[in-house]
């Protein structure tokens, strides 16, 4: 998805010749964990706002170029990475900047999370299962052609965990008998690792341990 339409230029981005005092007046109107900083137009990089608290109010931001953070997306890059890129920064703004690193603008946090949410992934109905296989064993194709051999379709999917050469795979599917679409998961060699209530295979198992500890126990 095109993330041009979500960046702004609503606030003023402070440049190497503005003072720490109106930084602050900045973020003080803004609840924002950085701002940008250019110098004639090119990026320079972010201001972390706890840094600039303990800044001389007086002196210009030129003297603190060694307390920016460097991070920034693209205006081309796909928003799935922009919010990974928010993420690993642990940032709410994130600059945007075209191929000569001029800045074009910010993009806000919340604006990119409102885009994930409106996805088909979270917004249309269906069912969400995460299944687990070994790291070089499991494959999209594979996923897809099982949850599509079930008639339903995948709305979304991404890897939720990587442990021990064992990936976890969570799927979001339209309507489906999902029983069914376990069964054909366990027979690729897929163990399922949610939990639910119409998996019939996971509650003939718990069935025959309460039987079993109920024996062992005579």
């Amino acid at each position: 998805m095109n993330i041009t339409p979500y960046i702004l230029n609503e606030i003023q981005i402070p440049d190497f010749g503005t003072k720490v005092a109106e930084v602050l007046e900045i973020f003080n109107r803004n609840p924002y964990s950085h701002l940008p900083v250019t110098n004639e137009g090119i990026y320079m990089g972010s201001i972390p706002v706890g840094d600039a608290r303990m800044f001389d109010p007086e002196k210009k931001l030129e003297e603190f170029q060694y307390a920016l953070e460097g991070f920034y997306v693209r205006q081309n890059d796909n928003w799935i990475d922009v919010l990974h890129t928010f993420s690993k920064n642990d940032a709410n703004i994130m600059p945007v900047l075209d191929a000569e690193n001029k800045f074009l603008g910010y993009l806000e946090l919340q604006d990119i999370m409102n885009i994930f949410t409106e996805s088909p992934f979270l917004n249309h109905p269906g069912g969400i299962l995460t299944v687990e296989k070994g790291r070089k064993d499991y494959s999209f194709s594979e996923i897809c052609q099982i949850v599509e051999s079930n008639g339903a379709h995948v709305l979304g999917a991404f890897i939720s965990g990587m442990e021990n050469d064992r990936a976890q795979i969570t799927i979001k599917t339209g309507t489906t008998p999902f029983n069914a679409l376990f069964q054909t998961f366990r027979r690729y060699g897929y163990e399922i690792i949610s939990q639910h209530d119409e998996d019939s295979f996971s509650s003939n198992l718990e069935d025959r341990s309460r039987y079993l500890d109920k024996y062992l126990n005579i």
